[in-house]
């Protein structure tokens, strides 16, 4: 299904990003040398709770994972890098952490996913990551707007990670979001420009460029969610949810 939002739906939709947007920074000034998994879901619960929304991951159940997925927020560390499950572990000083998070509150969901390094340290090589799918993100996000194609926005990604000489990974992407967190169009991180679907104003995006450090390949961890790389390289993940509007793309889940 692919949804197009009316004025009412997008100015909720507004909401939403921001409520996302303001979780995750919160949880990440929380997230220092010793905060364990669990609190940080619990947390998330916490603020998702209090705010009068619905989490979009604690009763999603799709045919890739061993649900339902019990937990509010996915927690990835290191070699982790999708669906993240929380558990019972102790952030180290310099362990690259990834937040993912959907949720829903009136009636429209907004997802969104940070990648940084806990602690003081500052591995070069995490740090080069983490900025490379940011700035992919970027440019993904500055292919959209009315009339373009999806292959347009997989292109401009794929071209930053490839450059960067990350492999890409084309069994997860990016994808349409409104009144549910997964709808069509797939947002694959790379593509053919001129490609696929025809943006429209009102569409809702959620674009995700993600990177493993020498690998494409994941497995999936014994938790039944959790995907790793195959080589235990480290990983990174950002992702805004954006509006395609009359002039471009509106990111919705920016932190102010």
């Amino acid at each position: 299904m692919i949804e197009i939002l009316n004025p009412t739906l997008l100015a909720r939709a507004k909401d939403t990003g921001a409520l996302v947007a303001e979780i995750l920074q919160t949880l990440k000034g929380r997230s220092a040398v010793g905060t364990n998994l669990l609190d940080i879901d619990r947390w998330a619960k916490e603020m998702i709770m209090e705010a009068g929304a619905l989490s979009c991951y604690v009763d999603y159940a799709p045919s890739f994972g061993r649900g339902p997925f019990g937990h509010y927020i996915c927690t990835a560390v290191n070699d982790a890098v999708l669906h993240g499950l929380p558990h019972d572990y102790a952030l180290a000083d310099g362990d690259l952490l990834t937040l993912d998070l959907a949720v829903s509150r009136g009636g429209v969901a907004a997802d969104s996913a940070i990648s940084f390094v806990v602690g003081g340290a500052r591995p070069a090589a995490s740090v080069a990551m983490i900025e490379t799918t940011e700035r992919a993100l970027a440019a993904g996000i500055a292919a959209a707007g009315p009339g373009a194609h999806v292959g347009d926005l997989s292109h401009a990604i794929g071209t930053v990670l490839r450059e960067a000489g990350y492999p890409i990974n084309t069994e997860f992407g990016g994808h349409g979001i409104g009144s549910t967190m997964h709808q069509d169009p797939h947002i694959s991180n790379t593509g053919r420009p001129g490609r696929g679907y025809k943006l429209r104003p009102g569409l809702l995006l959620a674009l995700e460029p993600w990177v493993m450090e020498d690998t494409a390949q994941l497995v999936t961890d014994a938790d039944g969610w959790t995907l790793r790389s195959a080589t235990g390289c480290r990983t990174a993940h950002s992702e805004h949810t954006v509006a395609i509007t009359e002039d471009g793309a509106e990111i919705l889940t920016l932190a102010r």
